[in-house]
């Protein structure tokens, strides 16, 4: 038999049922210590996970994992340098370690006009290998159309800040003039869809048209892009994949002389992304306070239950009992108790989380944070690391105060009494 535990069990059953322990409040304080220290710091990791990967979602939709396209485009974000996007570039690319999907893409610069109001936009041109996935998440109205790379549907989606700017909706039909060498030209434009990402920088300027439209509002032929798209199976291996392409693709020159070259969504907008990694960071405050504040109740508990069993200490030190296992009776104590407040923090954080995820109580201004609820992820492998990382660290701690045990004596001990 355990002797520490069972009579660690003994005085944690003693305390539950005798509400005169002088130790009772301490108790109660050091086990919401724990239980608050957790939930905080599950939901703040929770938080974080959800706002990254949503935003990283968001910012993957509109621009891809990696971008091959023209050397001068990529970096002077021209809109007017084609590359040679063939059958056979295509197939080079698809084939390419990591990459899961491959997609062109041909951008115009133009204006939409209603009788009382004009907006400068950007068309992007898509062909029907379209990934609509992300789109098809946050359409507003209508539907997406049927993106063609043979001709011209005259079908086009547009942001609901486009269509509350313009005022607009879905049918409309809208005029749209574009400036080149030729002139200005016009055409007049179905408006078949409305959608919404929150991404303002996106939102404000992004029509999707044919691909076939964009390429014959540049001029330019029908193997001819802005570039293609690429979506990798898995981000955590964004930087392999990059370079793989970068050895493979980057530097080399189409039938037309253009230089190819390559950036993944990290280097195409690096002020998004470094403001998410700096949430990382208030993460490891967050957790190092909790922490804190966990282990000091659960110090200050056990010191005074200590004090408040100084007794029951001396009698079990005249009996034969040696230090270190009168240390490992209060430790297992406090194990109980770090336990009990690790299942309330539990319960407490996974029930709040739950209903932001089902209700989306906490609002948040999407002009500002891209999202009008605050996200929420759920990942039970730092859920379980959380606990035990607080079970282990708070015990960890609590090993010097128990040291306090030696320093009591049978026959002094007895005044206590």
């Amino acid at each position: 038999m355990n002797f520490p535990l069972f009579i660690a069990r003994r005085i944690h059953s003693d305390h539950t049922d005798d509400k005169q322990k002088v130790s009772k409040p301490a108790i109660r304080i050091a086990t919401a210590g724990v239980a608050i220290g957790l939930a905080v710091m599950i939901i703040s990791v929770s938080v974080v996970l959800g706002f990254k990967h949503t935003i990283r979602d968001k910012v993957v939709g509109f621009g891809s994992h990696i971008q091959v396209a023209n050397f001068y485009a990529l970096q002077s974000s021209a809109t007017d340098q084609p590359v040679v996007m063939n059958d056979s570039m295509m197939n080079v690319l698809s084939k390419t370690q990591g990459v899961e999907h491959v997609q062109r893409f041909a951008t115009k610069q133009g204006i939409l006009k209603t009788d009382n109001d004009f907006l400068g936009v950007m068309f992007k041109g898509v062909g029907p290998e379209f990934d609509s996935t992300f789109i098809h998440k946050n359409m507003v109205s209508g539907s997406i159309p049927v993106f063609s790379d043979k001709a011209s549907t005259g079908k086009i989606l547009i942001s609901k800040t486009m269509a509350d700017k313009l005022d607009v909706k879905s049918g409309d039909r809208i005029f749209a003039y574009f400036i080149g060498e030729g002139g200005v030209r016009t055409r007049k434009l179905t408006i078949q869809g409305i959608y919404q990402t929150n991404l303002s920088q996106y939102d404000k300027i992004t029509v999707f048209c044919d691909l076939y439209t964009a390429q014959k509002l540049n001029g330019w032929t029908t193997d001819l892009a802005s570039g293609a798209e690429l979506t990798v199976s898995d981000f955590n291996k964004l930087s392999e994949t990059s370079d793989i392409i970068i050895r493979n693709v980057n530097r080399t020159t189409d039938s037309y002389g253009n230089t190819y070259s390559s950036k993944n969504i990290r280097e195409l907008s690096p002020q998004i992304f470094s403001w998410l990694d700096l949430l990382d960071l208030n993460v490891w405050i967050i957790l190092a306070i909790m922490t804190a504040v966990a282990v000091v109740t659960m110090i200050s508990g056990l010191l005074i239950i200590i004090l408040e069993r100084t007794t029951m200490i001396g009698i079990l030190k005249a009996l034969g009992a040696r230090n270190d296992t009168i240390r490992h009776i209060f430790l297992w104590f406090a194990a109980f108790i770090i336990g009990k407040g690790l299942i309330i923090g539990d319960i407490i954080a996974l029930a709040l989380l739950f209903l932001q995820e089902t209700a989306g109580i906490f609002k948040l201004d999407p002009t500002t944070y891209y999202v009008d609820t605050v996200p929420v992820e759920i990942n039970w492998l730092f859920v379980l690391l959380l606990n035990v990382a607080t079970l282990l660290i708070a015990l960890f701690v609590l090993i010097a105060p128990s040291y306090m045990i030696s320093h009591i004596h049978p026959a002094k001990s007895m005044r206590y009494e």
